[in-house]
Order: C-alpha cells, then structure tokens, then sequence
C-alpha cells in the first residue's frame, strides 16, 4: 500500500466515523424529542390513578405512591363508588357504533370512486373530478346551518344520522384513492378483462388487494376523524341517550373541573381506542400514505 491509498483510507475512516457520530446524535435528539412529546400522556396515565391531592404535587411523582383504580370506576359509574352516572358507557357505545359505520361506508365509496376516477375513462371524467373535488374549498362549517334545517325536515335530528350521512361520502378520502389506483399498472385490469372479468371483479379481485396499505391508512384516518368529531355531534344530537364520547367529555370536565384525577381518567379512557387503532394500522399507515401520494 503505497502513501496515496493510506491517505485515501484515513479519509474514508475519517467520514465514515463522522457519519457515524452525525447519525447517533440525530438519534438521541429524536429520542429526545419522541420523549418530550409523550411526557404530557405519561403524566395523565400517572394522574389517572392518584388522588385528588397527589396530582399537583411538587415535585412530580410519575410513578404514584399509592395507586387509585377507584377513579375508572367513578367516572363509568361501576359499583358503588360515583354518585353521578355521566352515561361513559352509553357515550363509549355511540362513539363507536357513528365511527365503524361511518369508516367501513366512506371508505367502501371512496374505494368504487376512487377507482373509477383513476381507470375508467368516460367523458368529461376530468371535468367532473375538478368539479368534485373543489367541494373540499367550502368549509364544512359553511354547511351546518343549511344541515340543519335539511335534517330538522327530515326529522333526524333526534337520531344519529346527521353525523353519519354527511360523512359517508368523503372527497378527500376518493382523491387519496385515485391516487392509489393511478399507481396501479393498467396490466393488471387488462389482463383480468381478457380472462373475462367484469368490472366489478376486476376492481374487487385483482385492483382493490393492490392498494391495500392505502385502505388500511383511509380506515385509519376516517376513524380518528369520527371519533373526535365534536361540532357536529353538539349541534345535532340534542338527546343526552345520543350523546358521543366527546361531549359526555366535555360535560364531565365542566361539573368535575376541580377533580384532576377523575378528569385524567375520563381522557385516558377516551384516547385508549384511537391508540389502538392507531398502533394497529400504523403499518398500513406509514405505507399507504406513501403509496396515495406517489402518481405512478
């Protein structure tokens, strides 16, 4: 080895050690950074089984002394331990029965439309698409006084339908859809239709398996949108048997506004499903955005 590779062989070392330090300190202040962010959920869960007198105390006892499962209790009404029912559990039911129908149908349309934007060529499909998607330029809340009268009409307001029709046709979710049917290969759905597959068969078999992390990040999406919807639910559901999650929230939160350990429980319960949809679809999260947002 002569001096000219040496000196070539001590500058690789030399950038390959300093890539190395750049990439374990770009990692500890991620770290860092991840820790700071889910410091404040740390706190409510500790807060969540302490008493009153404990939460606010200095300095911060993360892990409680002298732990309180009574106050999950209190705030479900279980047992003998609450004198107030603030109907968690009604509220806990109508969350999820508005959020599963609402994801299951706004994602089956956006899928149908979705694809029929992207592969069905038919007159003036761009136009209609434009035209379509400019609905996403007028506020939602533009439309609530004109939903409300529609809806009173009808007479629904004393039902759950006004949070669930708006909704079931999302343009942003059919946008996000075209997307990922544009990145399908136009092979695939030729080749199903000269085996003698309808469209039908073709979008259900062959192109709808394709773009399965996007569905999977939609469901993801349209869940989380639902279940934390508020305006919606506070103008139309009058009925307290109505009530969803986020309002029973609120209501508990100004009539318990001194019991921090009660509230921090009532908030832990009402996250506890969107990380679990989160943290099972997270794959099918991080995926398919990636795949909505690249036009192959």
């Amino acid at each position: 080895m002569n001096n000219v590779q040496a000196k070539d062989l001590r500058a690789i070392n030399r950038r390959f050690t300093a890539r190395r330090a750049f990439n374990g300190i770009f990692a500890l202040l991620i770290c860092l950074f991840a820790l700071l962010m889910i410091t404040p959920f740390i706190w409510m869960i500790s807060a969540s089984f302490k008493q009153q007198r404990d939460v606010m105390s200095i300095p911060i006892q993360w892990i409680p002394k002298y732990w309180y499962p009574d106050n999950y209790l209190r705030v479900l009404n279980i047992g003998d331990t609450s004198s107030t029912n603030y109907h968690f559990l009604l509220a806990y039911w109508n969350s999820i029965k508005v959020s599963v129908i609402n994801t299951v149908i706004s994602v089956g349309t956006a899928a149908m439309a979705g694809y029929a934007f992207a592969k069905l060529k038919f007159r003036g499909s761009k136009v209609l698409f434009i035209l379509y998607l400019s609905q996403m330029m007028i506020p939602s809340q533009l439309t609530l006084i004109p939903r409300f009268i529609i809806f009173s009409e009808l007479n629904l307001v004393k039902t759950h339908l006004p949070i669930i029709l708006p909704k079931l046709i999302a343009v942003s979710a059919v946008f996000m859809m075209r997307q990922a049917f544009i990145g399908v290969p136009n092979e695939l759905r030729e080749s199903a239709q000269i085996d003698g597959a309808g469209e039908y068969r073709t979008w259900w078999q062959i192109m709808l398996p394709v773009v399965l992390p996007t569905l999977g990040a939609l469901a993801t999406v349209q869940f989380l949108d639902s279940w934390n919807a508020y305006l919606d639910p506070l103008v139309f559901l009058s009925n307290w048997r109505l009530r969803t999650l986020p309002l029973a929230l609120n209501q508990f939160i100004s009539e318990e506004g001194t019991q921090y350990n009660l509230i921090m429980a009532a908030c832990c319960l009402s996250v506890l499903p969107v990380f679990i949809v989160f943290l099972s679809g997270q794959k099918f999260f991080i995926k398919g955005l990636v795949t909505g947002s690249v036009k192959g």
